[in-house]
């Protein structure tokens, strides 16, 4: 069954999403908390639903359980990222590092456990979100986000006008980081980005690169967390 709330009060900028969760409790809570936030949330307890429901009313973010009947969220992932750039955030009981990411390297762009489950972080990570995705959307309006400058050709990178004086390794990784803002990348991923620099880079010395690039950034202005780790995964850019 769908349920779309569409009441006239709801400011113009609220936010179409996709909840497909088969929980009824669950997917309840997070409906009233979505719609309490100002969005219009759409309801769908079966997976083979979702992708229809997409490709029929565009929604501007889906918030996917990972075990669904009908279709898994990470094939119903796989599949929306083959047309689609629709920012999405995985929920899951399972929390094995393997499963988060899989489903990150799918192209997913937040992966929040339900146990325990918080329909306030839920709303606050899509509120973040569902900001950055607007950002990149309208980048005249991004501000700092807009700030970061980067020539391929020249390896060169700017913030704010500054230009940093980065390693080729700190380069590649910049300009992989900056490529989606608010997407999570793991430190495999960021190795096989790095092309001829991999074979002298192992995992562990990405972290002291990505410290070393921080520390650039920050001495250009940018805020300290731009560049930020995520724990058992990997690091995202948040400009």
């Amino acid at each position: 069954m769908t349920v779309m709330d569409n009441k006239p009060w709801l400011p113009a900028d609220a936010a179409r999403i996709l909840v497909v969760e088969d929980e009824p409790k669950m997917a309840a809570l997070l409906s009233d908390y979505l719609r309490a936030a100002g969005h219009l949330p759409e309801c769908l307890a079966d997976g083979r639903e979702a992708v229809p429901a997409y490709q029929a009313r565009r929604h501007d973010l889906i918030l996917l359980d990972l075990m669904l009947p009908g279709r898994d969220g990470l094939d119903i992932c796989r599949e929306l990222r083959t047309f689609s750039d629709v920012p999405i955030v995985m929920l899951t009981a399972r929390v094995e590092e393997a499963d988060r990411l899989l489903g990150l390297e799918l192209g997913a762009d937040d992966y929040i456990s339900k146990t325990p489950f918080s329909p306030r972080e839920i709303v606050a990570r899509v509120k973040a979100i569902l900001r950055r995705s607007r950002v990149r959307s309208h980048p005249g309006d991004a501000g700092p986000a807009a700030a970061l400058q980067i020539d391929d050709e020249g390896y060169r990178a700017w913030f704010k006008g500054r230009s940093l004086d980065l390693t080729p390794i700190e380069f590649r990784l910049l300009k992989t980081l900056s490529s989606a803002p608010g997407r999570v990348f793991s430190r495999d991923a960021l190795l096989d980005r790095l092309h001829d620099e991999q074979r002298a880079v192992t995992d562990r010395a990405v972290d002291s690169h990505i410290k070393n690039l921080r520390r650039k950034l920050e001495q250009a202005e940018a805020e300290p967390d731009c560049i930020r780790a995520i724990y058992g995964v990997g690091y995202r850019y948040d400009g």
